[in-house]
């Protein structure tokens, strides 16, 4: 894993859905992290909470009968958290996009009532483009990961 969960305490907030939405644009059914549970001390990697919703938005039709988080969500999860960690850096919180998405792999279904614990690990931050490592847990199993990087759009500001 890229960072050791028996060392965190995964009921902690670091940051909640406020304090996120202030470093990251996401909003509405798009904020997908509930909390920032852990930071490092040097910014270089993060563990964040997303709670998976009976009433979530692609329950009822991802599938009908059995309702699987798709992987491009929990992709888009590791992202956000991604963002959050790199404009915790920046002097301006920034509007970030993907630019591509490396290695995504798919282990584990994470179904709603699963808390998906998201981790974040930097592998190359810079003013305007980062790269960072994401994963997705549920219990003691990886459930997804992958490589994501990220670019700033022009000079927006996250709103």
């Amino acid at each position: 894993m890229l960072v050791d969960l028996e060392s965190i305490d995964l009921g902690a907030t670091v940051a909640d859905r406020d304090e996120i939405g202030r470093l990251n644009p996401h909003r509405h059914e798009m904020a997908l992290l509930d909390g920032v549970v852990w930071v490092s001390d040097d910014m270089s990697a993060a563990v964040a909470r997303h709670h998976c919703r009976d009433d979530a938005f692609w329950v009822s039709g991802h599938f009908p009968g059995r309702p699987l988080m798709p992987g491009v969500l929990q992709v888009e999860a590791g992202a956000q958290l991604a963002c959050y960690l790199w404009n915790r850096q920046q002097p301006v919180p920034k509007l970030a996009a993907f630019l591509r998405i490396e290695n995504a792999a798919f282990r584990r279904s994470v179904l709603p009532g699963n808390d998906l614990f998201v981790l974040c690990r930097e592998v190359k931050m810079g003013r305007r483009r980062f790269i960072s490592d994401v994963q997705g847990v549920v219990g003691d199993q990886i459930a997804f990961e992958a490589r994501i990087i990220g670019m700033a759009l022009d000079d927006h500001k996250a709103e």
